[in-house]
């Protein structure tokens, strides 16, 4: 009988590429080496709370964790603090397949730390957009498993207070629960504001919103909107993030063509859904009804019906990346770290410049000096380069400045328009009279605004799910002229026009070419997109530069460009904002 060998360790190609799988991105300079016992290997998503990484023991031992670290902000709040252990302690309470384990919390080194077991799978946020609504029988599925998670934690007496889509895992084993009890402690802390709320207004139950009064019913009403949107793709009142959707939450009943669209799936799923969307708390089902309904529906018992593909696939994939990952050993996890890139300045060059990785600035090569009388020809190209961005500053300077030309652009920034970073997810309260505005509004998806978070929510991004979100690939423009220009012809023709020459922030910018909704706190090659046409029409997006992190200086220019264009000024980057962006003018 031979020897059964141990699996070797792999190699650091694959271990990049099973971060990549997982929907982590490589760690940054800035990234904590340490969180208490556990190591970082890649982040998994940021959202209003912080940042989510995914990190393996420190001492080698099997398995993964999901490490949230709290924003500064929150983490220095006493308040928060107390609020945030309780939370903990109850958490660690719960105990169902239907959530992560608790697996420890601290505050070291000024980092305020909770770690989770990670759940290999896309949230459902992420499930939706990469690979289509879901099919009835997993609608069904979702019903039971979801009825299953709030009735264990309702007999734990939690409430979760921020259940949306990306709250809401998906992974072989099912569904899973996450983030429960962050928002509770954030709804208690002094950096929330009197009049606010804590949560994604969309997903919100009316009785929070109206009057800050939260407990299962409310957590039943916001399920009830995630499970439309995995039906449907579309959240029960529409998509958004403002005071209009809080209204419509709040006062009014749901779309009538999204619930005809669920009655078309299922009418059974449709009646129990809109039971579950009652104004009054008291008319909602409790959990356990959830789990009745499912069964009766043919969906409670034996083994649950398969995801459909490809989502079938891709949580086999990830699957298998977090089994690679689980074999890096802890003193290997520094080549999962991206290099740091000195800053660097271009020299004079023929052709568009090569773009940059999505993890990089998109900061030119350094050419090296000629020797002997090439330093006077560099030093003179420095004083021309010199010259050419004082008047490119000045240009900018008043294009940012000059009345808008659009009839439709604001006459002034509001203070609601402000490029003020917001440090939580929190809603001002709406009133009866509350309305929508009036301007050309962009058209988003039901995707809650926060991109955010694994083990929470997927970070893909984005998101506070724990499946991290996936790359897209740079669109191919080979067609665009280099270096946005065209060459130069000779004296034109009747027959031979000449060709307008292409603007930078098209012919240099090719990192993505689709239109999905794009907000402050993501990450990622759609942010490096908006940064380099931005940055290309002048706009500054801060000191950092094009860094694929949607920040507050991001925020400001994404406001100013929409200003000047006569967008409606939410800093928000829909189909409407894409498309300004990518026009020639």
């Amino acid at each position: 009988m031979s020897e059964q060998r141990p699996t070797p360790p792999p190699s650091p190609a694959s271990a990049d590429a099973a971060l990549a799988q997982v929907g982590a991105t490589p760690l940054k300079p800035a990234d904590p080496r340490r969180i208490g016992p556990y190591v970082p290997l890649g982040l998994l998503g940021s959202g209003g709370m912080g940042h989510v990484y995914l990190a393996r023991p420190a001492d080698d031992a099997p398995g993964l964790a999901a490490v949230k670290v709290i924003r500064p902000e929150y983490a220095e709040d006493p308040r928060f603090r107390r609020r945030f252990e309780r939370e903990a302690a109850v958490h660690a309470q719960v105990h169902t397949p239907r959530t992560p384990d608790l697996l420890g919390t601290g505050f070291d080194d000024s980092l305020l730390w909770m770690a989770t077991q990670y759940l290999p799978g896309l949230n459902l946020a992420e499930a939706v957009r990469e690979c289509g609504r879901l099919e009835r029988a997993g609608v069904w599925r979702l019903v039971a498993e979801m009825g299953q998670a709030l009735s264990a934690l309702a007999a734990a007496d939690v409430v979760h207070r921020d259940l949306k889509p990306s709250n809401v895992i998906l992974s072989q084993q099912g569904t899973h629960v996450i983030d429960f009890g962050i928002a509770q402690a954030a709804d208690g802390s002094a950096i929330t504001s009197t009049g606010s709320r804590v949560g994604t207004p969309a997903f919100m139950a009316p009785e929070y919103l109206r009057e800050g009064r939260c407990d299962t019913a409310s957590d039943v009403f916001s399920l009830a909107g995630s499970l439309i949107y995995a039906a449907t793709g579309h959240a029960p009142f529409g998509d958004g993030t403002g005071v209009d959707v809080m209204h419509r939450v709040a006062f009014e009943e749901p779309k009538q063509e999204i619930m005809a669209e669920l009655a078309a799936v299922d009418p059974a799923l449709a009646a129990l859904m809109s039971a579950c969307l009652a104004k009054d708390p008291a008319a909602r089902p409790l959990p356990r009804g959830l789990i009745e309904a499912a069964t009766a529906a043919g969906h409670g018992h034996g083994s649950p019906p398969a995801w459909h593909e490809p989502l079938g696939a891709r949580l086999v994939a990830r699957q298998q990346a977090c089994e690679v990952l689980e074999r890096v050993a802890v003193h290997e996890t520094v080549q999962l770290r991206t290099p740091v890139q000195p800053p660097v300045f271009p020299g004079p060059s023929i052709g568009a410049p090569t773009p940059p990785a999505p993890w990089q600035h998109a900061t030119p090569t350094q050419t090296p000096a000629p020797e002997g009388g090439g330093t006077k020809r560099r030093r003179a190209y420095l004083a021309v380069a010199a010259g050419l961005a004082v008047c490119a500053i000045a240009a900018s300077a008043f294009a940012l400045t000059r009345p808008p030309q659009d009839d439709t652009a604001p006459a002034a920034a509001t203070a609601g328009n402000s490029a003020t970073p917001e440090p939580a997810r929190t809603s001002v309260l709406p009133t009866s009279s509350a309305s929508p505005s009036g301007k050309k509004k962009e058209t988003k998806k039901a995707e809650p605004r926060e991109s955010d978070v694994a083990a929470s929510e997927s970070a893909g991004a984005t998101s506070d799910s724990g499946a991290g979100g996936t790359r897209p690939t740079p669109a191919d423009n080979a067609s665009a002229p280099p270096n946005g220009g065209t060459t130069p012809a000779a004296t034109p023709t009747p027959t031979a026009p000449t060709t307008p020459a292409t603007p930078p922030w098209i012919s240099q910018c090719t990192y993505y070419s689709g239109t999905e909704l794009t907000v402050q706190g993501n990450k990622g090659q759609r942010v490096v997109q908006v940064q380099c046409m931005l940055t290309k029409r002048g706009y500054s997006v801060g000191s950092s530069g094009v860094d694929g992190e949607f920040g507050s200086a991001t925020l400001a220019a994404v406001k100013q460009f929409q200003g000047a264009k006569g967008l409606e000024v939410d800093g928000e980057v829909g189909p409407n904002t894409w498309a300004a962006l990518r026009s020639s003018t």
